[in-house]
Order: C-alpha cells, then sequence, then structure tokens
C-alpha cells in the first residue's frame, strides 16, 4: 500500500479514483451482441452450443433445468453447518427487506381530492449466479429474497455449470432456500440472453440482476433496452475512515477483507493520524502472508490500495462523498457524528464492532451494493428494485370544483385544449 499526504491524493489519485467506473466493453461488445443475437434466434440449441464451448459442459436440452431431485442431493453435499449458516443469514435478510414493503398509501390534497400510490410487484425476475472463481452462494440469497419479499411469482437463478454438468450446490442450496422458483444450469452471456428473449426452457423475465464478469455485464447493457436490469456493478471497494482511537491491525484487517475479492479491488485508508497510517501499512503486509488468497490480495493493494494522511475528518468526508464508496467503514472516536456529513455511500459500518463482512453475510442488509462512483445516483438493491407504483386518483364533488379551474387554465396555456374540455365537459353534471 502506498502512503500519501491528502495534496499528494488529490494531485495524483483522485481523478483516477472518480473515473473507475467508466468500464469500456468496444473490445467484446461484438462478441457479446453476436451470442445474444444467437440465443434470440435459436433458442436452446445456442444456449447449449455456447454452454459447451465456454463452460466446457456437454448438456441435452431436458437438464438446462436442474430437477428437483438434483436441489435435494445439493443439500446433502453441503455441510449441516454450512446449510443452517444459510438459513440464519435468509432470516435476517428476509426481515430487513420486509421492512422496506409498503403496499399503499393516499393523502388529501384538498377537500374532496385524494391521490395516492399502490405498490405493486413485478411478474418475473431473473438472478444470475456466477459459478466460476466468484461463485457466491450470499449474492443468491441477497437477489432471490428481496424479489420474493416484494410478491414476485416467478423468480429464476442461472449459473454456469461445471464440466460435469453439475452446479455449485452452495449456489442450488442457496437459491432453493431463497425461494427461488426455477434454477438454470446456464451461464455466460447466454444465460443473459435467455432469461432476456426467453427459449423453450427458460421463461422470459421483466428483470435481471445479479454480479457478473465484464461479459455478463456488457450482455446486461445491451439487453437493457428490452429488459430492466440492476445497478452496474464493477470490482469490490472499501474505504475507511479512522482517527488516532482506530486499530490499526482491525484496519489493516478489513481492507484485506475487500482485497482478497479481485485483483482490481480499490482499497482506501483516510487517516488524520500519521503514526496510524504507518501502522496500517505495517500490519497489512504481516497479515497479507497469512492469507490463503493473498496473490489477489497483494495485487490488489499494490495497484489500488492507499493510505491518505488528511488534514481533519471533514477533509476526510469531503474525500468520502467525492469517492463515493461501495463499503464505507468509519473508526473513529464518535463514528455516528462522522456518518452525518455522509451523502454517497453504498454501505456504512460504524464503529470496530461492524465489520463488512457482516453486511456481506449475516447482518441481514443487501451486499448488492453501487460500485465505481455510481452510490452517488444508485442505491443497494432491495425490494424496490422489484416493484412498480400505480398512482391513483379520486374525486368528489367538491374535488372536482376544487381542481377544475386550475386544470383549465394551465390546459388551455399549453394550447391544449381538449384537455380544458373534459374537465370543463363534467360541469353541468357537477352542478345538476
Amino acid at each position: 500500500m502506498k502512503v500519501m499526504t491528502s495534496r499528494e491524493f488529490k494531485g495524483e489519485m483522485l481523478k483516477q479514483i472518480g473515473n473507475r467506473g467508466k468500464t469500456d466493453f468496444s473490445s467484446i461488445s461484438s462478441s457479446v451482441q453476436d451470442i445474444i443475437e444467437a440465443v434470440r434466434k435459436e433458442g436452446d440449441k445456442a444456449v447449449l452450443r455456447y454452454t459447451e464451448k465456454f463452460d466446457n459442459a456437454r448438456l441435452p436440452q431436458s437438464k438446462l433445468k436442474v430437477a428437483k431431485k438434483e436441489i435435494k442431493e445439493a443439500y446433502r453435499k453441503m455441510k449441516e453447518k454450512q446449510i443452517d449458516a444459510l438459513r440464519k443469514a435468509a432470516i435476517n435478510i428476509t426481515r430487513f427487506h420486509e421492512e422496506q414493503i409498503s403496499d399503499i398509501w393516499s393523502l388529501k390534497v384538498v377537500g374532496g381530492v385524494k391521490v395516492g400510490q399502490l405498490t405493486r410487484p413485478l411478474s418475473s425476475v431473473g438472478v444470475y449466479a456466477p459459478g466460476g472463481r466468484a461463485s457466491y452462494p450470499s449474492s443468491v440469497l441477497m437477489c432471490v429474497i428481496p424479489a420474493r419479499v416484494a410478491g414476485v411469482k416467478k423468480i429464476v437463478v442461472c449459473s454456469p455449470p461445471r464440466t460435469n454438468g453439475d452446479v455449485n450446490p452452495a449456489l442450488v442450496v442457496a437459491a432453493d432456500l431463497a425461494g427461488a422458483t426455477d434454477i438454470y444450469r446456464i451461464g455466460g452471456v447466454q444465460a443473459i440472453a435467455a432469461m432476456a428473449y426467453g427459449t423453450e426452457t427458460v421463461p422470459k423475465v421483466d428483470k435481471i440482476v445479479g454480479p457478473g464478469n465484464i461479459f455478463v455485464t456488457a450482455a446486461k447493457m445491451q439487453v437493457s433496452k428490452d429488459v430492466a436490469i440492476d445497478l452496474p456493478a464493477g470490482p469490490s471497494e472499501i474505504l475507511i475512515i479512522a482517527d488516532s482511537t482506530a486499530s490499526p491491525s482491525l484496519i489493516a484487517s478489513d481492507l484485506l477483507a475487500q482485497a482478497e475479492h479481485d485483483p482490481n479491488t480499490w482499497a482506501i485508508l483516510l487517516t488524520t493520524s500519521k503514526s496510524l497510517a504507518f501502522y496500517v501499512k505495517k500490519e497489512a503486509d504481516a497479515q497479507l502472508k497469512l492469507l490463503s488468497r493473498r496473490e489477489i490480495a497483494k495485487s490488489s493493494l499494490q495497484k489500488r490500495g492507499f493510505i491518505v494522511i488528511v488534514r481533519n475528518l471533514k477533509e476526510a468526508v469531503n474525500y468520502a462523498n467525492t469517492i463515493a464508496p461501495e463499503h464505507l467503514e468509519i473508526l473513529t472516536k464518535a463514528p455516528s457524528k462522522v456518518l452525518d456529513g455522509i451523502r454517497n455511500a453504498g454501505a456504512v459500518f460504524l464503529g470496530e464492532y461492524s465489520p463488512v463482512a457482516f453486511g456481506d453475510y449475516s447482518a441481514g442488509m443487501n451486499h448488492v451494493l453501487p460500485t465505481g462512483g455510481y452510490a452517488k445516483t444508485y442505491s443497494g438493491l432491495s425490494t424496490r428494485d422489484f416493484v412498480k407504483t400505480i398512482s391513483f386518483l379520486e374525486c368528489s364533488r367538491q374535488g372536482y370544483s376544487n381542481l377544475k379551474e386550475t386544470t383549465v387554465t394551465l390546459a388551455k396555456l399549453e394550447g391544449f385544449n381538449a384537455h380544458a374540455k373534459s374537465v370543463s365537459i363534467r360541469r353541468r353534471k357537477s352542478e345538476s
């Protein structure tokens, strides 16, 4: 990790970090489009062909869908402790997302005029679950459970098969516990295309969510003109704000916890303490040697690991809001006071007993969060991503009288006389 002053950071790195969400798909867009078009035209035939080509798994059409007996077999392949952990996490995730639901509200704006909104779930959702190096059963819980809680009836999960045709049993168990209705052994671009447009076996869905590699992300962007998708996804990232009261070993551990995700992870510490900065670097170097994924974490910290000595906490908060990190930890004497100034972050973790790992797995909050600075405009995945609202209006005779003149005046101002007449034509009936 590189230790630098605030001035050095602002001059050398801040612009680069601000542009981190700009992914260039130009080199792969043509090949991605070819696969999408093939799946649109040929359906399952193209899906099977690309599954053999990219996943080295030769499957008959009848094996695209994971059968119920295979789901039961997946449970037998898992340790009971692992299943219990997934089940407990699922309970907390469900409770958290149930609090986000609002079915209907209404209010009286003037006498006799009631307006409001109904909340209705999407009809179907597709969840992509990576099955390679990045295989996350926890992400399956995070994507499927909010959709189920929101009331989505059809929730399909697609995950690439192994060379023997099996799907990672942990992903299958997670999908089943979360409430997925169907699971398919399909990965990559062909899975996104299958869910976007439908095949003989895979149903077309209203929205596609879930993480994936650059090809999956590019495919989601290309099909987004025909089907809704979730927030843009990129490498994981963490930013920590710390003062002199923070523990160097905890900070180093939390930076490494994100760095082990991906060689392109961003891991940044903003601290008011010069001594803490160098202690954290020393701790990170020592702890790195003990990690099973140390080569990944090492690459991440060498390329995108920074310790910045800031002048004060206010400056740290300003940097945090400019960067808009996926994960923000606040390890200061009074974390809640620092939180008051935070405007842009995917999720915030307060105090030394609140590691990001709790949010990733067990606390119940969603870990599908905006990266690449998109926390300035996007929220983390929630039940709101799986519903739409329908506004309604109900006027009594009194309400009609209260709104008619305003409406007629504005309609005529914009030259829409038919609009005006649709209001005034009701006057006789209201007066009778």
